[in-house]
């Protein structure tokens, strides 16, 4: 698939991932002369966040002209919410996780607002992507968005959040060695054209994460450097005009399981599994792969969620028909195969799917 023509790209215009972030947000916004603002929070974040975040705002003279909790992603509820806003609706703020960023960011597309967004957890690349995963018509589709005027990460907060979501951050993060592999491979197969810019930015940011030194996944360093990498992703794919950079035939994997699960896990937990799967298929990087998981403790964490190996199978087998105009190794019947049969033979996803 081409890649879209772009005259410009939008990037962050206020980038902050630091402790105690969220009592800062007032000052930022004033800073960027952003005076009026509307607010969702994730469910029930409120409670959990709504004193700091609106002292902040009231002592930098920001007036908030609405906020509200949103825990829905269906097309109509976000666009009816956004053609509801004030007309002097300077910028939408999405406090919380992948839904209710998700909201914000579409309605700052719509309305051709700043989206100013403040990730509550680390759990995936989205809170700094162009696109949003929303409910059209009954199905998760994903759509054009706004890329974030401003990210405002608490590492305070993102600490204080339950591990499963660090670990799903650092599954997503770690795709993106198999993803650029893929994308590098489409262009081998005259099936796509590499943007050398994004592809540098993705391979410096993943390259930066995994090369961090840390002794524990708590420490600001390393909560820090996944953040930080996390934020590039979502450059490198507003530079390529695609999320090629940052989703490749691991993703497609996830995306299978997503169609196929009633409760599939979190979004990089799946990921992360398929990163490693893949690195096999592609012979690229495993080891590396391997090590960053046993050191953060992802797989000891994913080995406790009774996983079906069954469901990957399959998993693996829809992948293609995801994105059918892509053309990574799942597009060719001769990996799906070499992935099946890894999938049920290495050592290690042996132990994740308790098959030994």
């Amino acid at each position: 698939m081409a890649n879209r023509n772009k005259d410009s790209i939008s990037i962050p215009v206020i980038l902050k991932i630091e402790a105690g972030a969220t009592k800062q947000i007032g000052q930022y916004l004033k800073e960027a002369g952003l005076n009026k603002v509307v607010i969702l929070f994730g469910n029930g974040l409120i409670d959990m966040f709504g004193g700091d975040v609106m002292n902040s705002l009231m002592e930098a003279d920001v007036e908030v002209l609405q906020y509200q909790e949103m825990d829905t992603v269906a097309l109509e509820d976000i666009t009816a919410l956004a053609f509801s806003l004030p007309n002097t609706t300077q910028a939408i703020i999405g406090l919380g996780g992948g839904k209710v960023i998700d909201a914000a960011k579409y309605i700052g597309y719509l309305l051709k607002i700043p989206f100013i967004s403040v990730p509550t957890s680390s759990s995936s690349d989205g809170f700094s992507s162009s696109s949003a995963s929303l409910i059209v018509e009954g199905r998760r589709k994903s759509v054009p968005a706004a890329m974030a005027y401003g990210i405002l990460v608490d590492l305070d907060v993102i600490k204080s959040a339950p591990k499963r979501f660090l670990y799903s951050g650092i599954g997503d993060m770690v795709s993106k060695i198999t993803a650029l592999y893929d994308w590098q491979y489409e262009m081998e197969k005259g099936c796509a054209k590499v943007n050398d810019f994004a592809y540098m930015i993705a391979k410096k940011a993943v390259n930066s994460f995994v090369r961090t030194p840390f002794e524990s996944v708590d420490e600001p360093l390393f909560l820090k450097e996944l953040l930080d990498s996390l934020a590039m992703s979502g450059v490198a794919n507003e530079v390529a005009g695609s999320s090629a950079p940052t989703s490749g035939s691991e993703h497609l994997i996830s995306h299978a399981l997503d169609k196929m699960l009633e409760m599939p896990q979190l979004h990089g937990i799946q990921v992360g599994i398929a990163t490693y799967l893949m690195a096999k298929v592609q012979d690229h990087r495993y080891i590396r792969i391997d090590n960053i998981f046993v050191r953060t403790g992802f797989w000891d964490y994913v080995e406790t969620l009774n996983l079906n190996v069954e469901d990957y199978e399959k998993a693996i087998d829809i992948a293609p028909s995801v994105k059918p105009f892509r053309h990574t190794y799942l597009h060719e019947e001769q990996y799906r195969a070499k992935a099946k049969e890894i999938l049920y033979h290495d050592a290690r996803l042996q132990k994740v799917f308790h098959l030994q």
